[in-house]
């Protein structure tokens, strides 16, 4: 009998590597869908809206359609100038950038401090990191050259999505896992609504601050905030980081010091007070699986998987709960009050 376990499990374990391999081969194809399909979940309210005013679905869609393509028209018209001009740029900013490390290094070196900058210089390569930007921006570009493929799926997806729950409920074998798939659309739509609303303030609160102070490409910061707030625990720090150093070239220490405390207060106010305030008791993962969600669906899907690892995670973790037989890899994916109160 634990033979036929164990060998049931390398079955399944090979499977699901079978799948994953699938999915890498094929993520041309699959990186597209996914953002197809979240960007519906975001733009649904918004088209149930104009539905329920009375007006038919398919003015509804050229109305979401119409208003979702001019802002992205004007996001990509502002944000490319910021990109070319960082890009042509980013040479002189790397040797304003260790002049100043060597300034204070030599500084401090004559009172009899030493501060190893000129290791730290050569072990972290500064113009990596601002590149890392307009590298991250621009593959999020090369989506693009798959704009109308995008496009199409996404009207497609929101024209069936009144009609998608009562399709299934027709069709044999699946009335069943009914709510659940109604469980895991209400969470999705829950979270990337809310989280897009609220990546928006938080790339508006940078955008105004940087701004005022004079940052150079404020709005192309702001872009990189509202992006990386998609990305829970650690996407903050890493928006933070080529602004906080452009500023520091640019303006000084204290400028610099005033632009990472911006992103430390908006760091805590929204992503520790209103977030959790609005989401209500947080997303049923532990922080370790958010961490690790976001390498894996990273290396399996690219930079879309990075900034969708938390809704994809949370659609396998309630797909696995609905069976007996993979509750406990969710609750492993879960947080400690879930284990508790799975218990009593």
């Amino acid at each position: 009998m634990e033979n036929r376990q164990i060998g049931y499990y390398f079955i399944v374990m090979a499977s699901v590597i079978i799948v994953l391999a699938g999915i890498k081969i094929a993520s041309s194809i699959v990186v597209p869908f996914l953002l197809s399909l979240f960007l519906a979940i975001i733009l649904s309210p918004a088209y149930n809206f104009f539905n329920k005013k009375g007006l038919p679905d398919v003015v509804s869609l050229l109305i979401v359609i119409g208003l979702f393509v001019t802002l992205l028209g004007l996001v990509v018209k502002l944000l490319g100038s910021s990109v070319q001009n960082f890009s042509a740029n980013i040479d002189v900013y790397e040797t304003q950038l260790l002049m100043y490390f060597n300034s204070i290094e030599s500084l401090f070196s004559d009172i009899g401090i030493e501060l190893p900058f000129s290791e730290l210089s050569t072990a972290i390569n500064s113009k990596q990191i601002m590149l890392f930007t307009t590298g991250f921006l621009q593959s999020i570009g090369s989506l693009l050259t798959n704009g109308f493929v995008i496009l199409f799926t996404l009207m497609f997806m929101l024209l069936e999505s009144n009609h998608f729950i009562k399709k299934i409920s027709y069709a044999k074998g699946f009335k069943n896992s009914i709510s659940h798939i109604q469980e895991i659309s209400s969470k999705i739509k829950e979270y990337m609504v809310l989280k897009a609303i609220i990546s928006l303030l938080t790339g508006l609160i940078v955008w105004l601050a940087l701004s005022v102070i004079g940052t150079d490409y404020a709005f192309l910061w702001a872009v990189l905030a509202f992006l990386f707030n998609f990305i829970p625990n650690i996407g903050s720090i890493i928006a933070a980081v080529p602004a906080v150093l452009l500023t520091l070239v640019q303006l000084g220490a204290f400028s610099a010091v005033f632009v990472a405390g911006v992103y430390v207060v908006v760091n805590v106010v929204i992503g520790s007070i209103v977030e959790p305030k609005v989401m209500g008791k947080g997303l049923g993962l532990s922080t370790l699986v958010v961490f690790l969600s976001l390498l894996f669906w990273g290396w399996l899907l690219g930079t879309v998987g990075m900034l969708l690892s938390i809704p994809l995670t949370i659609m396998a973790k309630i797909a696995l709960d609905a069976n007996e037989n993979t509750k406990w890899i969710s609750l492993l994916l879960g947080t400690d009050e879930q284990i508790e109160s799975n218990n009593k």
